[in-house]
């Protein structure tokens, strides 16, 4: 049996590092990167880090408007697909690559598998909730990593199998967090003391392509005074420059540095104060960390992390991001409601057994 790896971004990379390491014990995997993140800081080095089998091609579709991108993904995917003859396409999480990977298994009656499946922000002004839930309705395995998942496809009458599997984050954040402690040199290249400093990330299409919303988010970084680590996603740091926002960071608290290796990231999140950012992956590793986490967004997929009190939407609202900075402080019960890192095995053997069949 054949399964065939979608993935084109940061987290998908990161998911995939788990859950490639359990399909290739029991099947072969043909890995296609459609290129969305070109920026080898984006891209190449997170396989290097994670030790994920290179990808056995890279469409190197780049940057482009959502439609043309997915298009482009679509044409190069149904290729690939006819060529090596998948028994299953695998697509992660909720970013353009996911939805071409999905639409294009669909078009040659390909079974999709949809890692983080059921995720929803009930906001439809985003792309990625766009992409989740075209994604959902043509995918024939759901794979869930909450209950609130589950609910939400039940809720929207998805006929796919649907499984609770966990959330595989959890399972590469455990597999990676030894090897990030013992080889990442972050904190001393950066001159940083543990719960001494902050860390932040922006890349949310609402935040960078809405000038209000990214001038309030940066304004609120400078004037909290605090110590904050900014690494700056390329997109990112194009926009910043169009609008002249980068020239706010000049001698100030905020350092900006360069994209930053996952195992950096790890570091930098575990002993952060606090956690600034419109990720959903990071909002996840913070609770994990119990480290009290800013969300730049207005809603969240990950209900539970707001529900446990350890997550804040703050929104791009100066006022309430610089409220939020100064006095939110966390300490209490965590559900635990993402699994206990299996979920990668788990999804292994929900494939055995509906393959099987």
């Amino acid at each position: 049996m054949k399964i065939l790896s979608v993935v084109g971004a940061r987290p998908q990379f990161i998911k995939l590092a788990v859950l490639s390491h359990e399909i290739r014990k029991h099947f072969n995997e043909f890995i296609a990167h459609t290129g969305q993140h070109y920026d080898y800081e984006m891209s190449k080095i997170f396989f290097k880090n994670l030790e994920i089998p290179e990808p056995d091609i890279n469409l190197g579709v780049g940057s482009a408007e959502r439609e043309e991108q997915i298009k482009k993904m679509v044409s190069g995917l149904e290729k690939i697909f006819l060529e090596e003859k998948p028994d299953l396409v695998v697509v992660f999480g909720d970013t353009n690559s996911t939805l071409a990977g999905a639409k294009a298994a669909s078009k040659l009656k390909i079974k999709i598998a949809h890692v983080e499946s059921g995720m929803r922000s009930f906001d439809k002004t985003m792309p990625e909730e766009l992409n989740r839930i075209e994604t959902d309705k043509i995918s024939d395995i759901l794979f869930c990593s909450t209950q609130t998942a589950i609910e939400n496809l039940k809720n929207e009458k998805i006929k796919g199998s649907i499984h609770l599997v966990g959330d595989i984050m959890i399972d590469t954040l455990k597999l990676s967090l030894e090897a990030a402690e013992k080889n990442s040199n972050i904190l001393q290249d950066l001159d940083l003391k543990p719960k001494e400093f902050m860390i932040a990330t922006v890349h949310r299409a609402g935040n960078t392509d809405d000038e209000a919303n990214l001038r309030n988010i940066v304004e609120s970084f400078v004037e909290s005074g605090e110590k904050i680590i900014f690494p700056v996603h390329p997109r990112t740091a194009k926009v910043l420059k169009s609008y002249g926002l980068d020239k706010k960071f000049k001698n100030t608290n905020v350092a900006v540095v360069r994209p930053l290796s996952y195992t950096d990231i790890l570091v930098l999140e575990k002993n952060a104060k606090k956690i600034l950012t419109d990720s959903g992956g990071m909002q996840k590793e913070a609770y994990f960390f119990k480290v009290p986490c800013i969300t730049l967004r207005d809603e969240t997929e990950w209900t539970e992390t707001v529900d446990d009190g350890w997550n804040i939407l703050a929104g791009a609202d100066k006022s309430k991001i610089l409220e939020a900075i100064k006095n939110f402080d966390p300490d209490g019960q965590q559900n635990e409601g993402y699994g206990s890192g299996n979920s990668g095995r788990n999804m292994v053997n929900v494939i055995k057994k509906l393959f099987s069949g």
